[in-house]
């Protein structure tokens, strides 16, 4: 069996503060050997409202070649990192639709023993970043997945602090995804293949 990590980071981003993540851990991924997706949800917001707002309109357009997630991004891989910004304290509209539409391969048990980790982004300070990554664990107790949290298991998730995934707080657009975030990303990417890595090749498992 090849050691070979497939990984899909599947994400949405309004305004790119959770692209520039995604393609953080999709890069930091394939450094360390995986291969990689690096994939986007559809999106569910109408035009008028993406219009409305430069930031969101612009990522829009940044991002308009990066490929749509389909279900075949889950069953192909051995690691799913998944993200969102927080609306509510919870996952986006746009993630939860698609992680919805999911049902056939979790019934037939297509979406377990991969492992799954995930990531966020805040316009506010506390604006519940902790709360979304759970979310998101509550997702992946149902697939049956193994989650791989990047925890304190580097001295850099210190200067971050938060052990769930890693995630930032844009202050409404005015804080652009700095080397701390970028640092935690890569700390999670890591991990992640790393562990998937272990779980593929030992056979025992």
């Amino acid at each position: 069996m090849s050691d070979s990590v497939k990984l899909s980071v599947i994400y949405y981003s309004a305004t790119g503060t959770g692209y520039e993540i995604a393609r953080e851990i999709a890069e930091t991924a394939e450094k360390e050997g995986a291969e990689v997706r690096l994939r986007k949800v559809a999106e569910l917001a109408p035009a008028a409202a993406i219009a409305s707002n430069p930031a969101w309109a612009a990522n829009a357009e940044a991002t308009k070649d990066v490929a749509e997630a389909t279900s075949d991004d889950i069953v192909w891989a051995d690691a799913v990192v998944f993200g969102s910004p927080t609306r509510y304290g919870n996952v986006a509209a746009q993630l939860k639709q698609f992680i919805d539409s999911l049902g056939p391969q979790w019934a037939q048990g297509l979406l377990a023993d991969k492992v799954y980790s995930g990531f966020t982004s805040t316009s506010t300070l506390h604006g519940g970043q902790e709360s979304t990554l759970l979310a998101l664990g509550n997702t992946f107790y149902h697939f049956g997945g193994i989650i791989v949290p990047p925890g304190y298991t580097d001295a850099a998730k210190f200067a971050d602090g938060n052990p769930y995934g890693t995630s930032h707080f844009d202050a409404s657009g005015n804080s652009p995804v700095d080397e701390t975030t970028r640092t935690a990303a890569q700390v999670q990417a890591k991990r992640v293949v790393r562990v998937a890595r272990a779980l593929k090749t030992d056979t025992s498992l």
